[in-house]
């Protein structure tokens, strides 16, 4: 099951975010090497300061978190305008209110899928992402990421949208691409991951107006 955490509600959720930081930090740090900043054995960064929605992936059984990504209104900071700019040519800039950025996706390495299958958790946040999409009226959502995801979104019937060209950081090829947010996405992910029915909690019953919190916030800025 998903949750979704937006900024006026972190202080019901501090377990479960400093869960994230931890799983951040152990994903992007302590497997994947990037440049990235750790502090106390957590990740956390600038934009985390900005008005992020956050999508949890959690276990029902055992209440601890599987996996996780951040969501960030195109209009205010963003890793693509201000870290990754180089991936845009021309001067192309990416701020719409109907356009979110989806940014530091990860799974617990503990529950890596099997080589060639799908991970039920990445699916399931897939499905999260659109289902946000749909219930906040968004257009698209782009994404910042790395060369091993690609094959992750065309096996998910996900494929990005490129934009720009890809561009070396570091020891990593950055990827820059729009991703669907229609009906028949979350549909195609349902199938491909086994998620036919709704994934996030609070788009179900009683709060969803923290999603349209966040698009009246990015439309006003």
């Amino acid at each position: 099951m998903i949750y979704a955490i937006g900024a006026n509600e972190r202080f019901l959720h501090n377990d479960i975010l400093d869960q994230m930081f931890q799983l951040r930090a152990r994903v992007f740090k302590d497997r994947l090497n990037w440049d990235v900043t750790v502090m106390n054995g957590r990740e956390v960064d600038s934009f985390d300061d900005c008005d992020a929605l956050y999508l949890t992936s959690i276990n029902e059984q055992t209440g601890k978190l599987q996996g996780s990504l951040r969501l960030l209104p195109t209009t205010g900071p963003n890793m693509l305008r201000d870290v990754f700019g180089a991936l845009l040519s021309g001067g192309e800039v990416v701020q719409s209110p109907l356009i979110w950025e989806s940014s530091r996706f990860c799974i617990d390495p503990d529950l890596a899928a099997q080589p060639g299958r799908l991970n039920s958790v990445t699916t399931e946040l897939f499905c999260a992402v659109v289902e946000v999409g749909l219930f906040a009226g968004l257009e698209t959502v782009v994404s910042v990421y790395d060369a091993r995801m690609v094959r992750i979104f065309r096996r998910a019937n996900w494929p990005a949208e490129p934009i720009g060209v890809p561009v070396q950081f570091g020891e990593v090829l950055t990827h820059a691409g729009f991703f669907e947010i229609t009906p028949e996405a979350r549909h195609r992910l349902g199938v491909a991951g086994g998620h036919p029915f709704p994934v996030v909690i609070g788009l179900r019953a009683s709060s969803p107006t923290r999603v349209l919190a966040a698009t009246q916030s990015s439309i006003s800025a």
